[in-house]
């Protein structure tokens, strides 16, 4: 599974070469399509790049590669870690009896109207840990992202115009 997940990030990466934009461009657009997938803003992360892309005239595949890199098997540990760091940053501490109430309310076996209302008034008290720590997450990660896209990016161009440039000596009609 391992091994499939990097051929397709090599193929998201990919497309990245195939723009008219610098790339430092291309990784601004890239950066910030990470900012936003990890941003506390769950539910919008993919309007909200399409949106910047526009407005900025960035890149729109490379914003929705950043977007869609907050992948579904690291997104809850990923916001649980933020949250707990948001928490100690806001000195939050968890309610009495939180984690047995949230254990009790997902044994439930229905989800009612009660079930999110509950859920809601059980999770209040961390909703600004949520947005500090996951909004330093995603600047943190953003800040990786974009050194880690340029590099690729002019690696990878570099390589195209070398190849580019071995095919058109080995041609005989040159």
């Amino acid at each position: 599974m391992i091994h499939l997940t990097k051929a397709l990030i090599r193929r998201w990466l990919d497309v990245l070469l195939h723009v008219n934009d610098t790339p430092q461009r291309t990784a601004a657009a890239f950066a910030l399509g990470v900012f936003l997938g990890f941003s506390p803003f769950l539910g919008f992360h993919t309007l909200l790049g399409v949106l910047l892309a526009f407005l900025f005239n960035l890149n729109r595949v490379a914003v929705l590669l950043g977007v869609y890199s907050n992948l579904p098997w690291i997104i809850a540990a990923y916001y649980a870690f933020t949250t707990m760091i948001g928490a100690a940053i806001l000195r939050t501490r968890l309610p009495p009896g939180f984690g047995e109430r949230l254990r009790e309310m997902f044994q439930l076996s229905t989800l009612h109207g009660d079930f999110w209302q509950e859920l809601g008034r059980l999770l209040w008290p961390l909703f600004w840990p949520y947005m500090v720590g996951s909004l330093l997450g995603s600047v943190a990660l953003a800040g990786i992202a974009y050194p880690l896209a340029l590099a690729f990016v002019r690696r990878r161009r570099r390589r195209r115009l070398q190849s580019l440039a071995e095919c058109a000596s080995h041609d005989p009609s040159g």
